[in-house]
């Protein structure tokens, strides 16, 4: 008996198949082979269009389809991208492509809305501001594409889509309103205050459902198109990063979980609704907030810039060289990179940054003594300072990162990264054999009920590796980090 994991990212689609009883991982595919595009009609914009996603999903699970008998699916789960917009007519298609996580059009939008709204009645209600985030950029289309706006059947985020398009259900999920800045933490329903600001109407919102428990069950056109039996129960959905958290077992107040990808991310579970009063870092529900009367909350550091200056390098620095092969030559480099820094903040408004596109910079080089490693370990340093930079500002949230789960992938494969961070951070790192994909389909095993808890679900999670701080790093790095804070502080001016 399998259970299916679909993980919608910005790069790539993963698919995964977890044998239930084992809990292990039979099979994935990952599409595209290449990064999938994303379009930038204008400066700080980024969007993609779902029926590309789909693309990408339907080769996935047809790749898996040919390698394992679908017939024996039990549960599917769904991970995707955060605080994307989707906007569909009454035909079920988009009205137009997907305004994604990293596009900054929307930033002096919440911005408006924070001060007309009040920034005590959002910090409390909300415990964010309004931000960059999905209710605002549906808030821009209605003031800048009212033509496109009008059209708009109902609004959600990636993840609702692709369950609507499994199911034929329009639905959303407490956890998923969170996000895109429409719950409200105090009467514990959807803001509408936020709503009637925006002028957003509520027969644009889909019903919530449970983030795990059956939402919906799959149609006979998606059993023709994808093999899949009709009938299926999706039963798990999360935005990535709280389903990062679930993959690696992050689910009780004090717990920590990260990610190196595309953009750099340390969540945090808490039971206490705080929030930062510049919202550099911010809280949603977690997905394994069922009672309201006991919420998880979920504390997300988000920076955009880490994965992707470390693949910038990659394209634009050392072509000729994989990755293993950048993280040997940094290696090479002594600690703190002789006095080079990079600010890695070049992909759009940084939440940590109070929403500021600072740009990426590299500082202080020597042409006479830095060579290609030194600058290659100069990025990986300098993701690494973005993370510990926002981890301070958690800590002041009451979250102090003793232990840090991660999966291993993406930056957590390099040896550099890791020990440079657990040393910064002061903290163990623990690497896992899991993925958003493979957590979705625990989730949705979960949520369908073959799982009883949720130390059924994770009794077969394997550690790989633990990561401990290294202590003639320490003062090295600290020297670094401190020079580098204040060449952000010198940004922000």
């Amino acid at each position: 008996m399998y259970s299916l994991g679909i993980d919608v990212g910005s790069s790539s689609i993963k698919v995964s198949l977890l044998d239930i009883e084992k809990g292990i991982c039979v099979t994935s595919s990952t599409n595209p082979k290449v990064e999938m595009p994303i379009s930038a009609p204008e400066k700080g914009f980024a969007e993609q269009n779902p029926e590309m996603w789909w693309k990408y999903i339907r080769e996935g699970v047809e790749d898996i389809g040919s390698r394992c008998d679908l017939k024996q699916l039990a549960s599917i789960g769904i991970s995707y991208q955060m605080h994307g917009l989707v906007a569909i007519g009454q035909d079920g298609r988009p009205v137009r492509d997907a305004i994604i996580w990293c596009d900054s059009r929307a930033v002096s939008t919440g911005a408006e809305a924070l001060q007309a709204i009040g920034y005590d009645r959002c910090m409390t209600h909300l415990l964010n501001s309004p931000g960059n985030f999905t209710a605002s950029k549906l808030a821009w289309v209605k003031r800048n594409e009212p033509e496109i706006y009008a059209k708009i059947w109902r609004f959600m985020l990636p993840g609702d889509y692709v369950a609507y398009r499994l199911t034929g259900e329009l639905t959303t999920t407490a956890t998923g309103m969170s996000e895109g800045i429409l719950w409200d933490f105090v009467d514990k329903r959807r803001a509408h205050f936020v709503a009637d600001y925006f002028g957003i109407e509520s027969d644009k919102f889909c019903p919530v459902v449970q983030a795990i428990g059956i939402q919906g069950r799959t149609t006979p056109a998606i059993e023709e198109e994808l093999g899949i039996p009709a009938g299926t129960p999706v039963s798990y959905r999360a935005g990535d990063q709280p389903n990062n958290a679930f993959s690696l077992d992050v689910l009780e107040p004090g717990e920590i979980a990260a990610t190196g990808g595309t953009s750099g991310v340390v969540y945090g579970v808490t039971d206490v609704p705080k929030a930062d009063p510049q919202s550099r870092v911010n809280t949603f529900l977690h997905v394994t907030s069922a009672d309201a009367s006991e919420p998880r909350l979920g504390v997300l550091l988000c920076i955009n810039g880490t994965g992707i200056m470390n693949s910038w390098a990659r394209r634009n620095i050392s072509p000729e060289l994989s990755y293993p092969e950048m993280n040997a030559l940094a290696s090479t480099a002594p600690v703190g990179a002789d006095g080079m820094l990079v600010l890695p903040f070049g992909n759009g408004a940084e939440r940590v940054l109070a929403n500021r596109s600072t740009g990426a910079r590299m500082i202080g080089i020597d042409l006479v003594r830095h060579s290609k490693a030194h600058i290659l370990r100069a990025i990986q340093e300098g993701i690494a300072f973005s993370f510990r930079y926002g981890i301070d500002i958690m800590k002041d949230l009451g979250l102090k990162p003793d232990v840090i789960r991660a999966g291993k992938a993406n930056m957590f494969l390099s040896p550099l990264f890791r020990s440079t961070l657990a040393t910064l951070c002061d903290s163990r790192i623990e690497l896992f054999d899991t993925d958003g994909a493979l957590g979705a389909a625990r989730g949705a095993a979960l949520g369908a009920g073959i799982y009883k808890s949720t130390k059924e679900a994770f009794a077969n999670l394997e550690r790989l590796d633990v990561i401990e701080p290294e202590a003639t790093w320490k003062q090295p790095l600290e020297a670094a980090y401190n020079r580098w804070k204040q060449e952000v502080s010198n940004s922000l001016k």
